[in-house]
């Protein structure tokens, strides 16, 4: 009896080891050949399904990030409840900020492939906190924009770079959930009227 195919199911196994492969090693350092054996599929349907490297991990990226904003949603009304729910994600999902910072190093500061849907992606974000600006929730002394850099920088950080979490902070769940709080209150601090 013939295998039947399944194009759906091979790009979810070329995508999962796409995301694995490129928070690993970059955009520069990924091979489509480990992309590929991981996947268990042939390098030509990566490049049917997706394109080129750098296609394929605009890709990559662009899903993950929609799979944040999905489950996380800005939320000026519950800061509290968006910084648990964002340093949980990002506990669970620490690929996303890998690949971010990847990207930061390939691309740097220059234009992104996908800046208009990234730019909708975070106007999204920077209306809600505008929004919650104007009917008085959280403060207005920054501009919305760059609430949302500082409260992205006060979340991401200790899991982009966890050794400097465990040296400054601990190894304990005890010092883990004193950060937690700290992180916390520093954003209610940052966004308190």
């Amino acid at each position: 009896m013939a295998a039947v195919r399944d194009p759906e199911a091979t790009k979810a196994r070329i995508f999962d080891a796409a995301v694995a492969e490129f928070a690993r090693h970059g955009i520069a350092g990924a091979r489509i050949d480990r992309i590929a054996a991981e996947a268990k599929a042939n390098k030509q349907l990566i490049y049917a399904y997706f394109g080129n490297k750098a296609e394929l991990f605009t890709q990559v990226l662009g899903r993950c990030m929609v799979d944040l904003a999905a489950a996380v949603p800005v939320d000026p009304d519950d800061i509290d409840g968006y910084v648990d729910r964002l340093l949980d994600y990002h506990a669970t999902h620490p690929e996303l900020l890998r690949l971010l910072f990847w990207e930061g190093i390939e691309y740097g500061s220059a234009e992104l492939p996908d800046e208009p849907q990234r730019q909708e992606h975070y106007a999204r974000k920077v209306t809600a906190l505008a929004d919650g600006q104007a009917r008085g929730v959280i403060t207005d002394a920054f501009p919305p924009g760059d609430l949302l850099i500082l409260l992205t920088a006060l979340t991401n950080w200790m899991v982009v770079v966890p050794q400097m979490r465990r040296i400054l902070t601990g190894t304990d769940d005890t010092d883990r959930e004193r950060l937690r709080a700290s992180i916390k209150e520093a954003a209610r601090r940052l966004t308190a009227r």
